[in-house]
């Protein structure tokens, strides 16, 4: 961890969620001045999308089971070796992984390559003078055997649904998005979810706040879902992890966030169609103090 330098992680998988809280801290960053040099989780990829088909078809000829929410799959020691040279320096290299042929022309135009959809940019060495790194994937806190990302991170935030809610929500942006079929998507949740286990659900024993959305609406069998639950149809519980620590104003928040409600010492409930205003009213305050320790 470092004062100087340091280090917000926002945690969860592939269709969680995570680009709500991101919006939430562009919203403070814009607000209090802070340039951040942002991470995407999806850049400590081991693979290219060409590759990871290859790679995926030998594993399953082996009789093994490799998937990105693995080790296997993904460089945690490129993403550990950064996080911790930005906390001791402020710098570092970063590199984009392209989803689309809009990310790859955007990047091609910035770059002068001549790079597709599906393949990385080149490592570049971060802008100088940044005043935190923000990180937005899987693995923000992730801990094995060889790594330990999460030693790093100063501010550790989890996106978590309930498991029912991911699912539908991964399936519906997996179709309409990306054109991949009921049965493909199936097929890539069943053959994830041992490293989902091993390795997403632990971080979020790690994190110092999750978020976790709860539909009030039937989700018994997510793949027939034919919507995402709304906003306005589920309740976020917010856990902290050390209230104390993070000098959480409960009366305060439960005063500004209308109908939301205690259920344990450290957590909290508020209407979903209020998450995002919840997490700049209780991620502003953290993220300032953090700003000021930085010049202590």
């Amino acid at each position: 961890m470092s004062k100087k330098h340091p280090i917000v992680a926002v945690t969860g998988s592939s269709g969680a969620g995570t680009t709500t809280v991101k919006r939430a801290f562009e919203h403070i960053f814009h607000r209090d001045g802070i340039r951040s040099a942002v991470i995407e989780g999806d850049s400590f990829h081991r693979y290219n999308r060409v590759e990871m088909k290859a790679e995926m078809a030998k594993a399953a000829a082996e009789g093994r089971n490799l998937s990105h929410f693995g080790p296997e799959a993904n460089s945690f020691d490129l993403l550990a070796e950064l996080f911790q040279t930005y906390g001791d320096t402020g710098m570092g290299k970063r590199r984009y992984y392209l989803h689309s042929d809009e990310e790859a022309a955007h990047h091609n135009e910035q770059l002068g390559t001549q790079l597709k959809a599906g393949e990385f940019t080149p490592w570049n060495d971060l802008e100088s003078g940044t005043d935190l790194l923000f990180y937005e994937g899987l693995h923000g806190l992730v801990v094995t055997e060889e790594d330990n990302v999460a030693q790093h991170v100063d501010l550790g935030v989890g996106v978590v649904p309930i498991v029912n809610l991911e699912w539908i929500q991964k399936i519906h942006r997996d179709n309409l998005e990306r054109g991949y079929s009921a049965e493909a998507i199936v097929d890539t949740i069943m053959r994830r979810m041992p490293d989902y286990i091993r390795h997403i659900t632990p971080q979020f024993s790690l994190t110092d706040i999750n978020f976790q959305r709860v539909p009030t609406v039937d989700t018994s069998n997510p793949f027939i879902a034919r919507d995402i639950p709304l906003p306005d149809e589920s309740f976020v519980i917010i856990r902290f992890r050390d209230p104390e620590q993070l000098h959480i104003d409960f009366p305060y928040l439960l005063s500004m966030i209308h109908d939301s409600f205690m259920t344990r010492r450290n957590t909290m409930v508020v209407p979903g169609g209020k998450m995002g205003f919840a997490m700049e009213v209780i991620l502003q305050p953290i993220i300032e103090r953090m700003m000021d320790a930085r010049n202590v």
